[in-house]
């Protein structure tokens, strides 16, 4: 019988294997039914989504945020794009509005003015030029609801949380990529 000697490097890889199993194996695993349907995650734990579970057509391109898996999931019009977008999601259901609206404008370098109920709860906040302390980051698009955004941010931090006034933010590399592929009129629907 041959002897195989055990490397180091194989001992290592082994032992790799072996610890990020079980999350693998949890990431393959489909969840409850969800709206009459398996949901599946994928590796980050964003639950996919499917556009015809929320629009009718794909128009000219179609958004969904999802509060819950912290995700946005854009589908060009044509429908031969789909990306998932880690977001940071409203602090609080009161602040979260839901439902149906479109990308009305876009804007590079936004400025940032504080709401009234903002101000409320931090009497110190001010306007804001654009800039590295601004809190829409590079880019934003705004919704068709008066101060709902998706836009940006500088505090990478935000990302993944419940950390917003209301408001999706993404990474500013990933809002400048969705900028360019999201048109004014894309369909939106926050859940």
């Amino acid at each position: 019988m041959a002897e195989q000697k055990i490397s180091r490097r194989m001992l290592m890889t082994v032992a790799g294997a072996t610890l990020f199993m079980p999350s693998i194996l949890r990431a393959q695993t489909a969840e409850p039914e969800r709206q009459g349907a398996a949901v599946r995650h994928n590796t980050s734990s964003f639950t996919q989504q499917r556009w015809q579970d929320h629009f009718d057509d794909l128009g000219k391109a179609a958004i969904v945020a999802d509060t819950t898996s912290r995700a946005l999931h854009f589908w060009s019009g044509d429908g031969e794009t789909y990306n998932i977008y880690p977001t940071s999601v409203p602090r609080s259901d009161e602040l979260t509005k839901r439902g149906y609206t479109k990308i009305m404008r876009k804007r590079v370098g936004p400025d940032w003015t504080p709401t009234s109920s903002m101000i409320e709860r931090d009497p110190d906040l001010k306007y804001m030029p654009p800039g590295p302390d601004n809190p829409l980051g590079t880019h934003a698009m705004y919704l068709g609801w008066p101060a709902y955004l998706i836009h940006g941010t500088h505090d990478t931090r935000k990302i993944g949380r419940q950390s917003s006034d209301g408001c999706i933010g993404l990474y500013n590399h990933m809002i400048e990529a969705l900028f360019q592929i999201a048109p004014v009129g894309t369909q939106v629907r926050i859940i």
